[in-house]
């Protein structure tokens, strides 16, 4: 067991790796939709430039700087790969399918999902303020699921769902592990590819009108963003790491309304804020918690 300076130091670690992460991933959208493609087209060559990106980094270590890092960690890392897999397929649907306010915002849902995974998997129960945050959201995403059904893309919103509970089992298995998994969803990559590719029927069918944004996505800004993101559970809690992609949230719609003037639906905006407001509010509470119990623990000099 770690002592209480080396854990501390090992969080803050944590936290900053995965706060850039979830920095970088804000952009993610933007740069796809000024792609102009289509979301197969977009889905295959991403994922597949993820691939290739991660296939070079891995090689740097292993042959240049001679480090063993394992690129699928045993059968966690299998499940972590599997999940991070089907999680690209549904999110690329996801952002082709419904408005970008809508998409973070239901994928905001991650934290409690993630919450509510390591409950059942790991044992780690929730606190009753952690539940009641939890109710509120829902109330958020079904407002924004409605908005949705009424706008005709209940589809785009089940696939945002969708993602946010795929993504918080991935996170969750890799805390579960607790092992590297920076290398995990990268190679992962290549199972979207691959799909993306048939179903755009082949390199001749792809569609893409403005490559140089998924090249830029693909190469840089996914590889550093997930190998963060997949890196955090090693060192700090699956809904701590789940709360960064809160920042994707609170970013993103700003970039795509300075790039697109997209503003989200009012009921959208509503739903939106409910979602945020809750998680904020669970936030500041765990960090007011987590203080009192680290001062509370913390030596006491004798009288």
């Amino acid at each position: 067991m770690q002592d209480p300076i080396t854990a501390a130091a090992s969080h803050r670690k944590g936290l900053l790796i995965t706060a850039f992460g979830g920095l970088m991933l804000t952009i993610d959208i933007p740069l796809l939709r000024l792609s102009e493609s289509d979301a197969w087209s977009a889905l295959a060559m991403r994922s597949a430039l993820t691939f290739l990106a991660a296939l070079f980094a891995w090689s740097v270590l292993r042959f240049v700087f001679k480090k063993h890092v394992p690129i699928i960690p045993g059968k966690a890392g299998l499940v972590v790969v599997t999940l991070y897999g089907i999680a690209s397929i549904t999110f690329m649907l996801a952002v082709f399918n419904t408005t970008t306010a809508n998409l973070v915002f239901i994928l905001a849902f991650n934290p409690m999902f993630s919450a509510l995974l390591a409950w059942w998997l790991i044992g780690e129960r929730p606190k009753p303020q952690t539940l009641l945050a939890m109710a509120v959201m829902i109330v958020g995403v079904l407002l924004i699921v409605f908005d949705g059904l009424k706008a005709g893309n209940i589809t785009g919103d089940l696939y945002g769902l969708a993602s946010s509970f795929i993504l918080a089992g991935a996170i969750t298995a890799s805390r579960k592990a607790r092992t590297s998994m920076g290398f995990a969803p990268l190679f992962a990559a290549v199972v979207p590819a691959l799909i993306g590719l048939a179903m755009a029927g082949g390199p001749a069918g792809l569609v893409l009108g403005e490559p140089v944004w998924l090249v830029l996505n693909g190469l840089i800004i996914i590889p550093i963003a997930f190998w963060c993101l997949a890196t955090g559970p090693q060192y700090i809690s699956g809904p701590e790491v789940a709360m960064f992609y809160l920042l994707e949230t609170i970013l993103t719609p700003i970039w795509i309304w300075m790039i697109f003037a997209e503003a989200p639906t009012p009921t959208g905006l509503v739903g939106g804020a409910i979602i945020v407001t809750a998680l904020v509010a669970h936030s500041v509470w765990q960090l007011l918690h987590h203080r009192r119990k680290a001062r509370s623990l913390a030596p006491r000099h004798p009288v």
